[in-house]
């Protein structure tokens, strides 16, 4: 899969929740490889912040991004709707120190990116797969995020409310594909027992229930909810009938939960990477998903270089035979046996280590090793599959090396160890030259890289 952008730009302008201001914020296409990132256009200099989880400085009814003295809030439904929709590249224009709220969902996004249409780009999608359970849990609320391995990016959430009226509710999104039509449009919310807080904090200037759900849930004194009314600018209403305040009905019956689901998305958008793993939270909340976003990235750095999955079950794409085909090397030189994939720049190649080979009679008797000049012509061999594999007639030339740079040996490979070849064509193949960027692994563990330039020469 390919990383992706928006074809054109779209603005949308609304109140802020918070400020009550006016403002516009514009989503922009972007380069490969540049992720999100936000643009303040109306302070001096047009400052931008990279939208990642350890910007975050402020949770309380939003997620904040801040870096220096520049800030930006109410970011999390405007990422949900880029990540849910699949843009990995964007750069986002915003008027004012936060992002418009309009309806209190992320439809209106999500409508504008069908509106102008997503551009595929060349670089591949950076997945982050997930290989072993994550979990945060924060005792003092009992908000419990799990995060599980799984072959796409999936959420569910479950949220309990302490109210008789509202039950517990939960919601899952299998497929992202399902996020337009099932969960954009799940509109934010606000206990009423929350409004007289918020307010005191100078928060929800532009709140009102065009933008919100406003859920009287908790029964108060008639005078206290008719000066709350007042402070809303809404009508009064009876202390004694609980329910739901809007302007319009509820989409679904957890419509609330939903809306809990998508601020999820957003704020994994701040992990910097499309995941392929599956999200189980309970009682989420915006500094729960933060924290549990800082941990997800502290374990992408510890394992920024992932291996490829192989499934030993599967066919391969070529075979130790049909390598011959395309390789002149033969035994006891012939280094890789079989090719699991090739997709686009990219070739996935193996070449399991056995007791047998020749080349431990030498190196070393009583302590075998593969050799590290075998290591790299390992990978090269692997590297001119993908290379050969662009001409016709491949059994026509051979890859001879130009250059061996950045050679870096990370650990033994010893007998009993499959060294699984990962290499990337750096660019495109020019005057009969390329340059390929390799890493090999055992099991999860990067063992060795090294980047390879070589030229493509007809066979005589």
């Amino acid at each position: 899969m390919k990383q992706c952008t928006l074809k054109n730009s779209f603005s949308l302008s609304s109140k802020g929740l918070h400020t009550g201001l006016n403002l516009t914020v514009t989503f922009n296409p972007a380069p490969e490889n540049h992720g999100y990132k936000i643009q303040r256009i109306d302070l001096e200099g047009q400052p931008i912040i990279d939208c990642l989880a350890e910007k975050v400085a402020d949770t309380q009814r939003g997620t904040v991004l801040v870096d220096g003295e520049v800030r930006v809030s109410t970011v999390e439904h405007g990422l949900s709707a880029l990540y849910a929709m699949g843009i990995d590249n964007c750069l986002i224009q915003v008027d004012g120190p936060e992002f418009p709220i309009l309806d209190g969902s992320a439809i209106y996004y999500v409508k504008k990116i069908q509106e102008v249409g997503i551009q595929e780009q060349e670089a591949p999608k950076n997945f982050y797969e997930v290989r072993h359970k994550m979990e945060y849990k924060d005792e003092e609320t009992g908000s419990v995020i799990t995060l599980l391995p799984d072959d796409h990016f999936s959420v569910t959430a479950m949220c309990q409310y302490p109210s008789d009226f509202l039950q517990s509710q939960f919601a899952t999104l299998d497929n992202m594909e399902d996020y337009p039509q099932e969960f954009a449009a799940a509109r934010t919310f606000v206990f009423v027992r929350d409004i007289l807080p918020l307010l005191q904090m100078n928060l929800i200037k532009g709140g009102d229930l065009d933008n919100a759900v406003v859920i009287y849930e908790t029964k108060l004194p008639q005078e206290q909810l008719d000066s709350l009314a007042d402070a809303l600018g809404v009508p009064h209403r009876d202390a004694n009938e609980l329910g739901y305040l809007q302007h319009r009905p509820l989409a679904w019956d957890n419509e609330c939960t939903r809306h809990k689901l998508l601020d999820i998305i957003g704020d994994m958008a701040l992990i910097g990477r499309p995941l392929k793993g599956r999200i189980v939270a309970t009682r989420p909340g915006h500094t729960v998903n933060n924290k549990f976003a800082r941990l997800v990235r502290k374990d992408i750095r510890k394992n920024e270089v992932q291996a490829p999955i192989i499934d030993p079950n599967a066919t391969p794409l070529y075979d130790n035979q049909q390598i011959k085909h395309i390789l002149p090397h033969r035994y006891p030189m012939q280094l890789v046996d079989k090719v699991i994939s090739i997709e686009g720049n990219q070739i996935v190649g193996v070449k399991n280590i056995t007791a047998n080979e020749p080349f431990f009679v030498g190196h070393f008797p009583d302590e075998p090793v593969m050799p590290g000049v075998l290591q790299i012509e390992a990978m090269a061999q692997v590297g001119g599959i993908l290379v050969l594999n662009q001409v016709d007639d491949p059994e026509l030339y051979s890859t001879y090396f130009v250059s061996i740079d950045q050679v870096k040996f990370k650990h033994k490979v010893v007998p009993g160890d499959t060294l699984v070849f990962k290499c990337e064509l750096t660019a495109p193949m020019r005057h009969s030259l390329c340059t390929i960027h390799g890493r090999a692994f055992v099991g999860d563990k990067l063992v060795m890289e090294a980047q390879l330039t070589a030229q493509v020469i007809k066979n005589k």
